[in-house]
């Protein structure tokens, strides 16, 4: 029988990378996300290409209410779920904290870390009653080491930090993994969605690299799961060979 992967933020980036590495080993994939019409679209792709099933959960990780309602509405025949990818994820402006817009601090909060828990906490009883279960968080290398006007964005992914190690303390007695994937410079959405659209300044953060791209760390991802039961990845950092951390780089 397929094992089954239930991925948050699956409409583009890192998300949408371990989707179509997933499937490409052969896993049914349980795919969220808020634009339903590119979920569909990813859907009859992968299906058509990978011979695979998908079950669409089209939810804003933030909507709490939404979150359970949909996780626990899931059909008998999708609850065996194996691992869980806590993809979804943003950040949003970078500016001095006395400047930031506050909006976007209630969004990555909403979204980086209340979302997170809300998905992991409605998957995590399935994982319990199957005896079995990975959880991976997306975290950051901007949360190991802060950088200016990071703020609030960096305090979201210490945060999953902090979070990743205390479910694996909690998780213990139940067997189940937790895996915390903290990347560095990476080439996707990401600093499209941080800088709204400014096409110009979201290539400034790549300039003169060779980044990381969302399938370097798909298949990080999945090289994590698919170890044996009795070893588990507690936590990877990954940058690009010009990355040392969060604040240098060689730029060329």
């Amino acid at each position: 029988m397929p094992k089954i992967v239930f991925i948050t933020g699956a409409t583009s980036g890192f998300g949408k990378a371990c989707a179509e590495k997933f499937a490409s080993e052969g896993y049914d994939l349980i795919l969220n996300g808020r634009r339903e019409e590119r979920l569909v679209e990813i859907k009859s792709r992968l299906e058509k290409r990978f011979n695979i099933a998908t079950c669409l959960l089209p939810f804003d990780v933030r909507d709490r209410k939404n979150v359970f309602e949909q996780v626990q509405n899931i059909p008998a025949s999708w609850r065996s779920i194996d691992v869980l990818i806590n993809s979804a994820g943003l950040a949003l402006g970078r500016e001095y904290f006395d400047e930031a817009d506050i909006d976007d601090w209630d969004n990555m909060i909403d979204t980086n870390v209340k979302g997170l828990l809300y998905v992991s906490r409605a998957v995590i009883p399935f994982m319990i009653e199957h005896n079995k279960g990975h959880i991976i968080n997306l975290g950051s290398i901007a949360g190991i080491e802060v950088y200016e006007k990071g703020n609030v964005y960096c305090g979201s992914k210490f945060a999953v930090s902090a979070i990743s190690q205390s479910m694996r303390i909690d998780l213990l007695r139940h067997g189940i993994k937790v895996t915390n994937i903290e990347p560095g410079a990476a080439e996707t959405e990401f600093s499209m969605v941080r800088f709204k659209g400014d096409t110009d300044t979201a290539k400034q953060v790549y300039a003169g690299i060779n980044p990381l791209t969302a399938e370097d760390v798909a298949g990080i991802i999945y090289y994590t799961a698919t170890l044996p039961q009795h070893v588990c990845i507690n936590e990877i950092v990954v940058s690009c060979t010009q990355q040392a951390n969060s604040i240098y780089f060689n730029r060329k």
